[in-house]
């Protein structure tokens, strides 16, 4: 599993104009990928890895999302898996299809709220618009 992360002082998804997520106060942007390993062992580590990743500043040094209540926008992100090794072409061959791929993503975002963090979310498999601004610019690759 792979997560492109970018704290965000606000950020939206967008499904043929309409809004289907967003957030309007600094949280976390996350672009997740799934593989054809991941499982509940990835799925566990990773929204765990997400809710505690300590990447905002305060007044006592740095803290995480669960630390702040700070929410989440959470976007299916297949190319996250994309090679461009060979050839022009990106090969999607790592990235697990939809079938497999959308009970994991959907089990990250549960697993986040059993947390408590506020997660919102774009529509899986669906051509979205995402639109954030980046606050820092703060952006890490998270992979398991």
């Amino acid at each position: 599993m792979r997560a492109v992360v970018q704290r965000v002082t606000r950020a939206k998804v967008s499904v043929d104009g309409q809004i289907r997520g967003q957030i309007d106060q600094p949280g976390l942007m996350v672009l997740l990928g799934v593989t054809h390993e991941d499982g509940p062992a990835e799925v566990k580590k990773m929204a765990e890895k997400l809710a505690n990743l300590r990447v905002f500043d305060t007044e006592d040094g740095e803290a995480s999302a669960l630390d702040l209540k700070a929410p989440m926008l959470v976007v299916s992100q297949f190319t996250l898996y994309g090679s461009t090794v060979k050839g022009r072409r990106p090969s999607w061959t790592q990235a697990a299809p939809g079938p497999v791929a959308q009970p994991i993503y959907e089990d990250v975002v549960a697993a986040l709220r059993d947390l408590g963090i506020h997660v919102e979310t774009g529509e899986f498999g669906a051509m979205m618009q995402v639109e954030l601004v980046n606050d820092g610019p703060y952006t890490l690759l998270v992979e398991l």
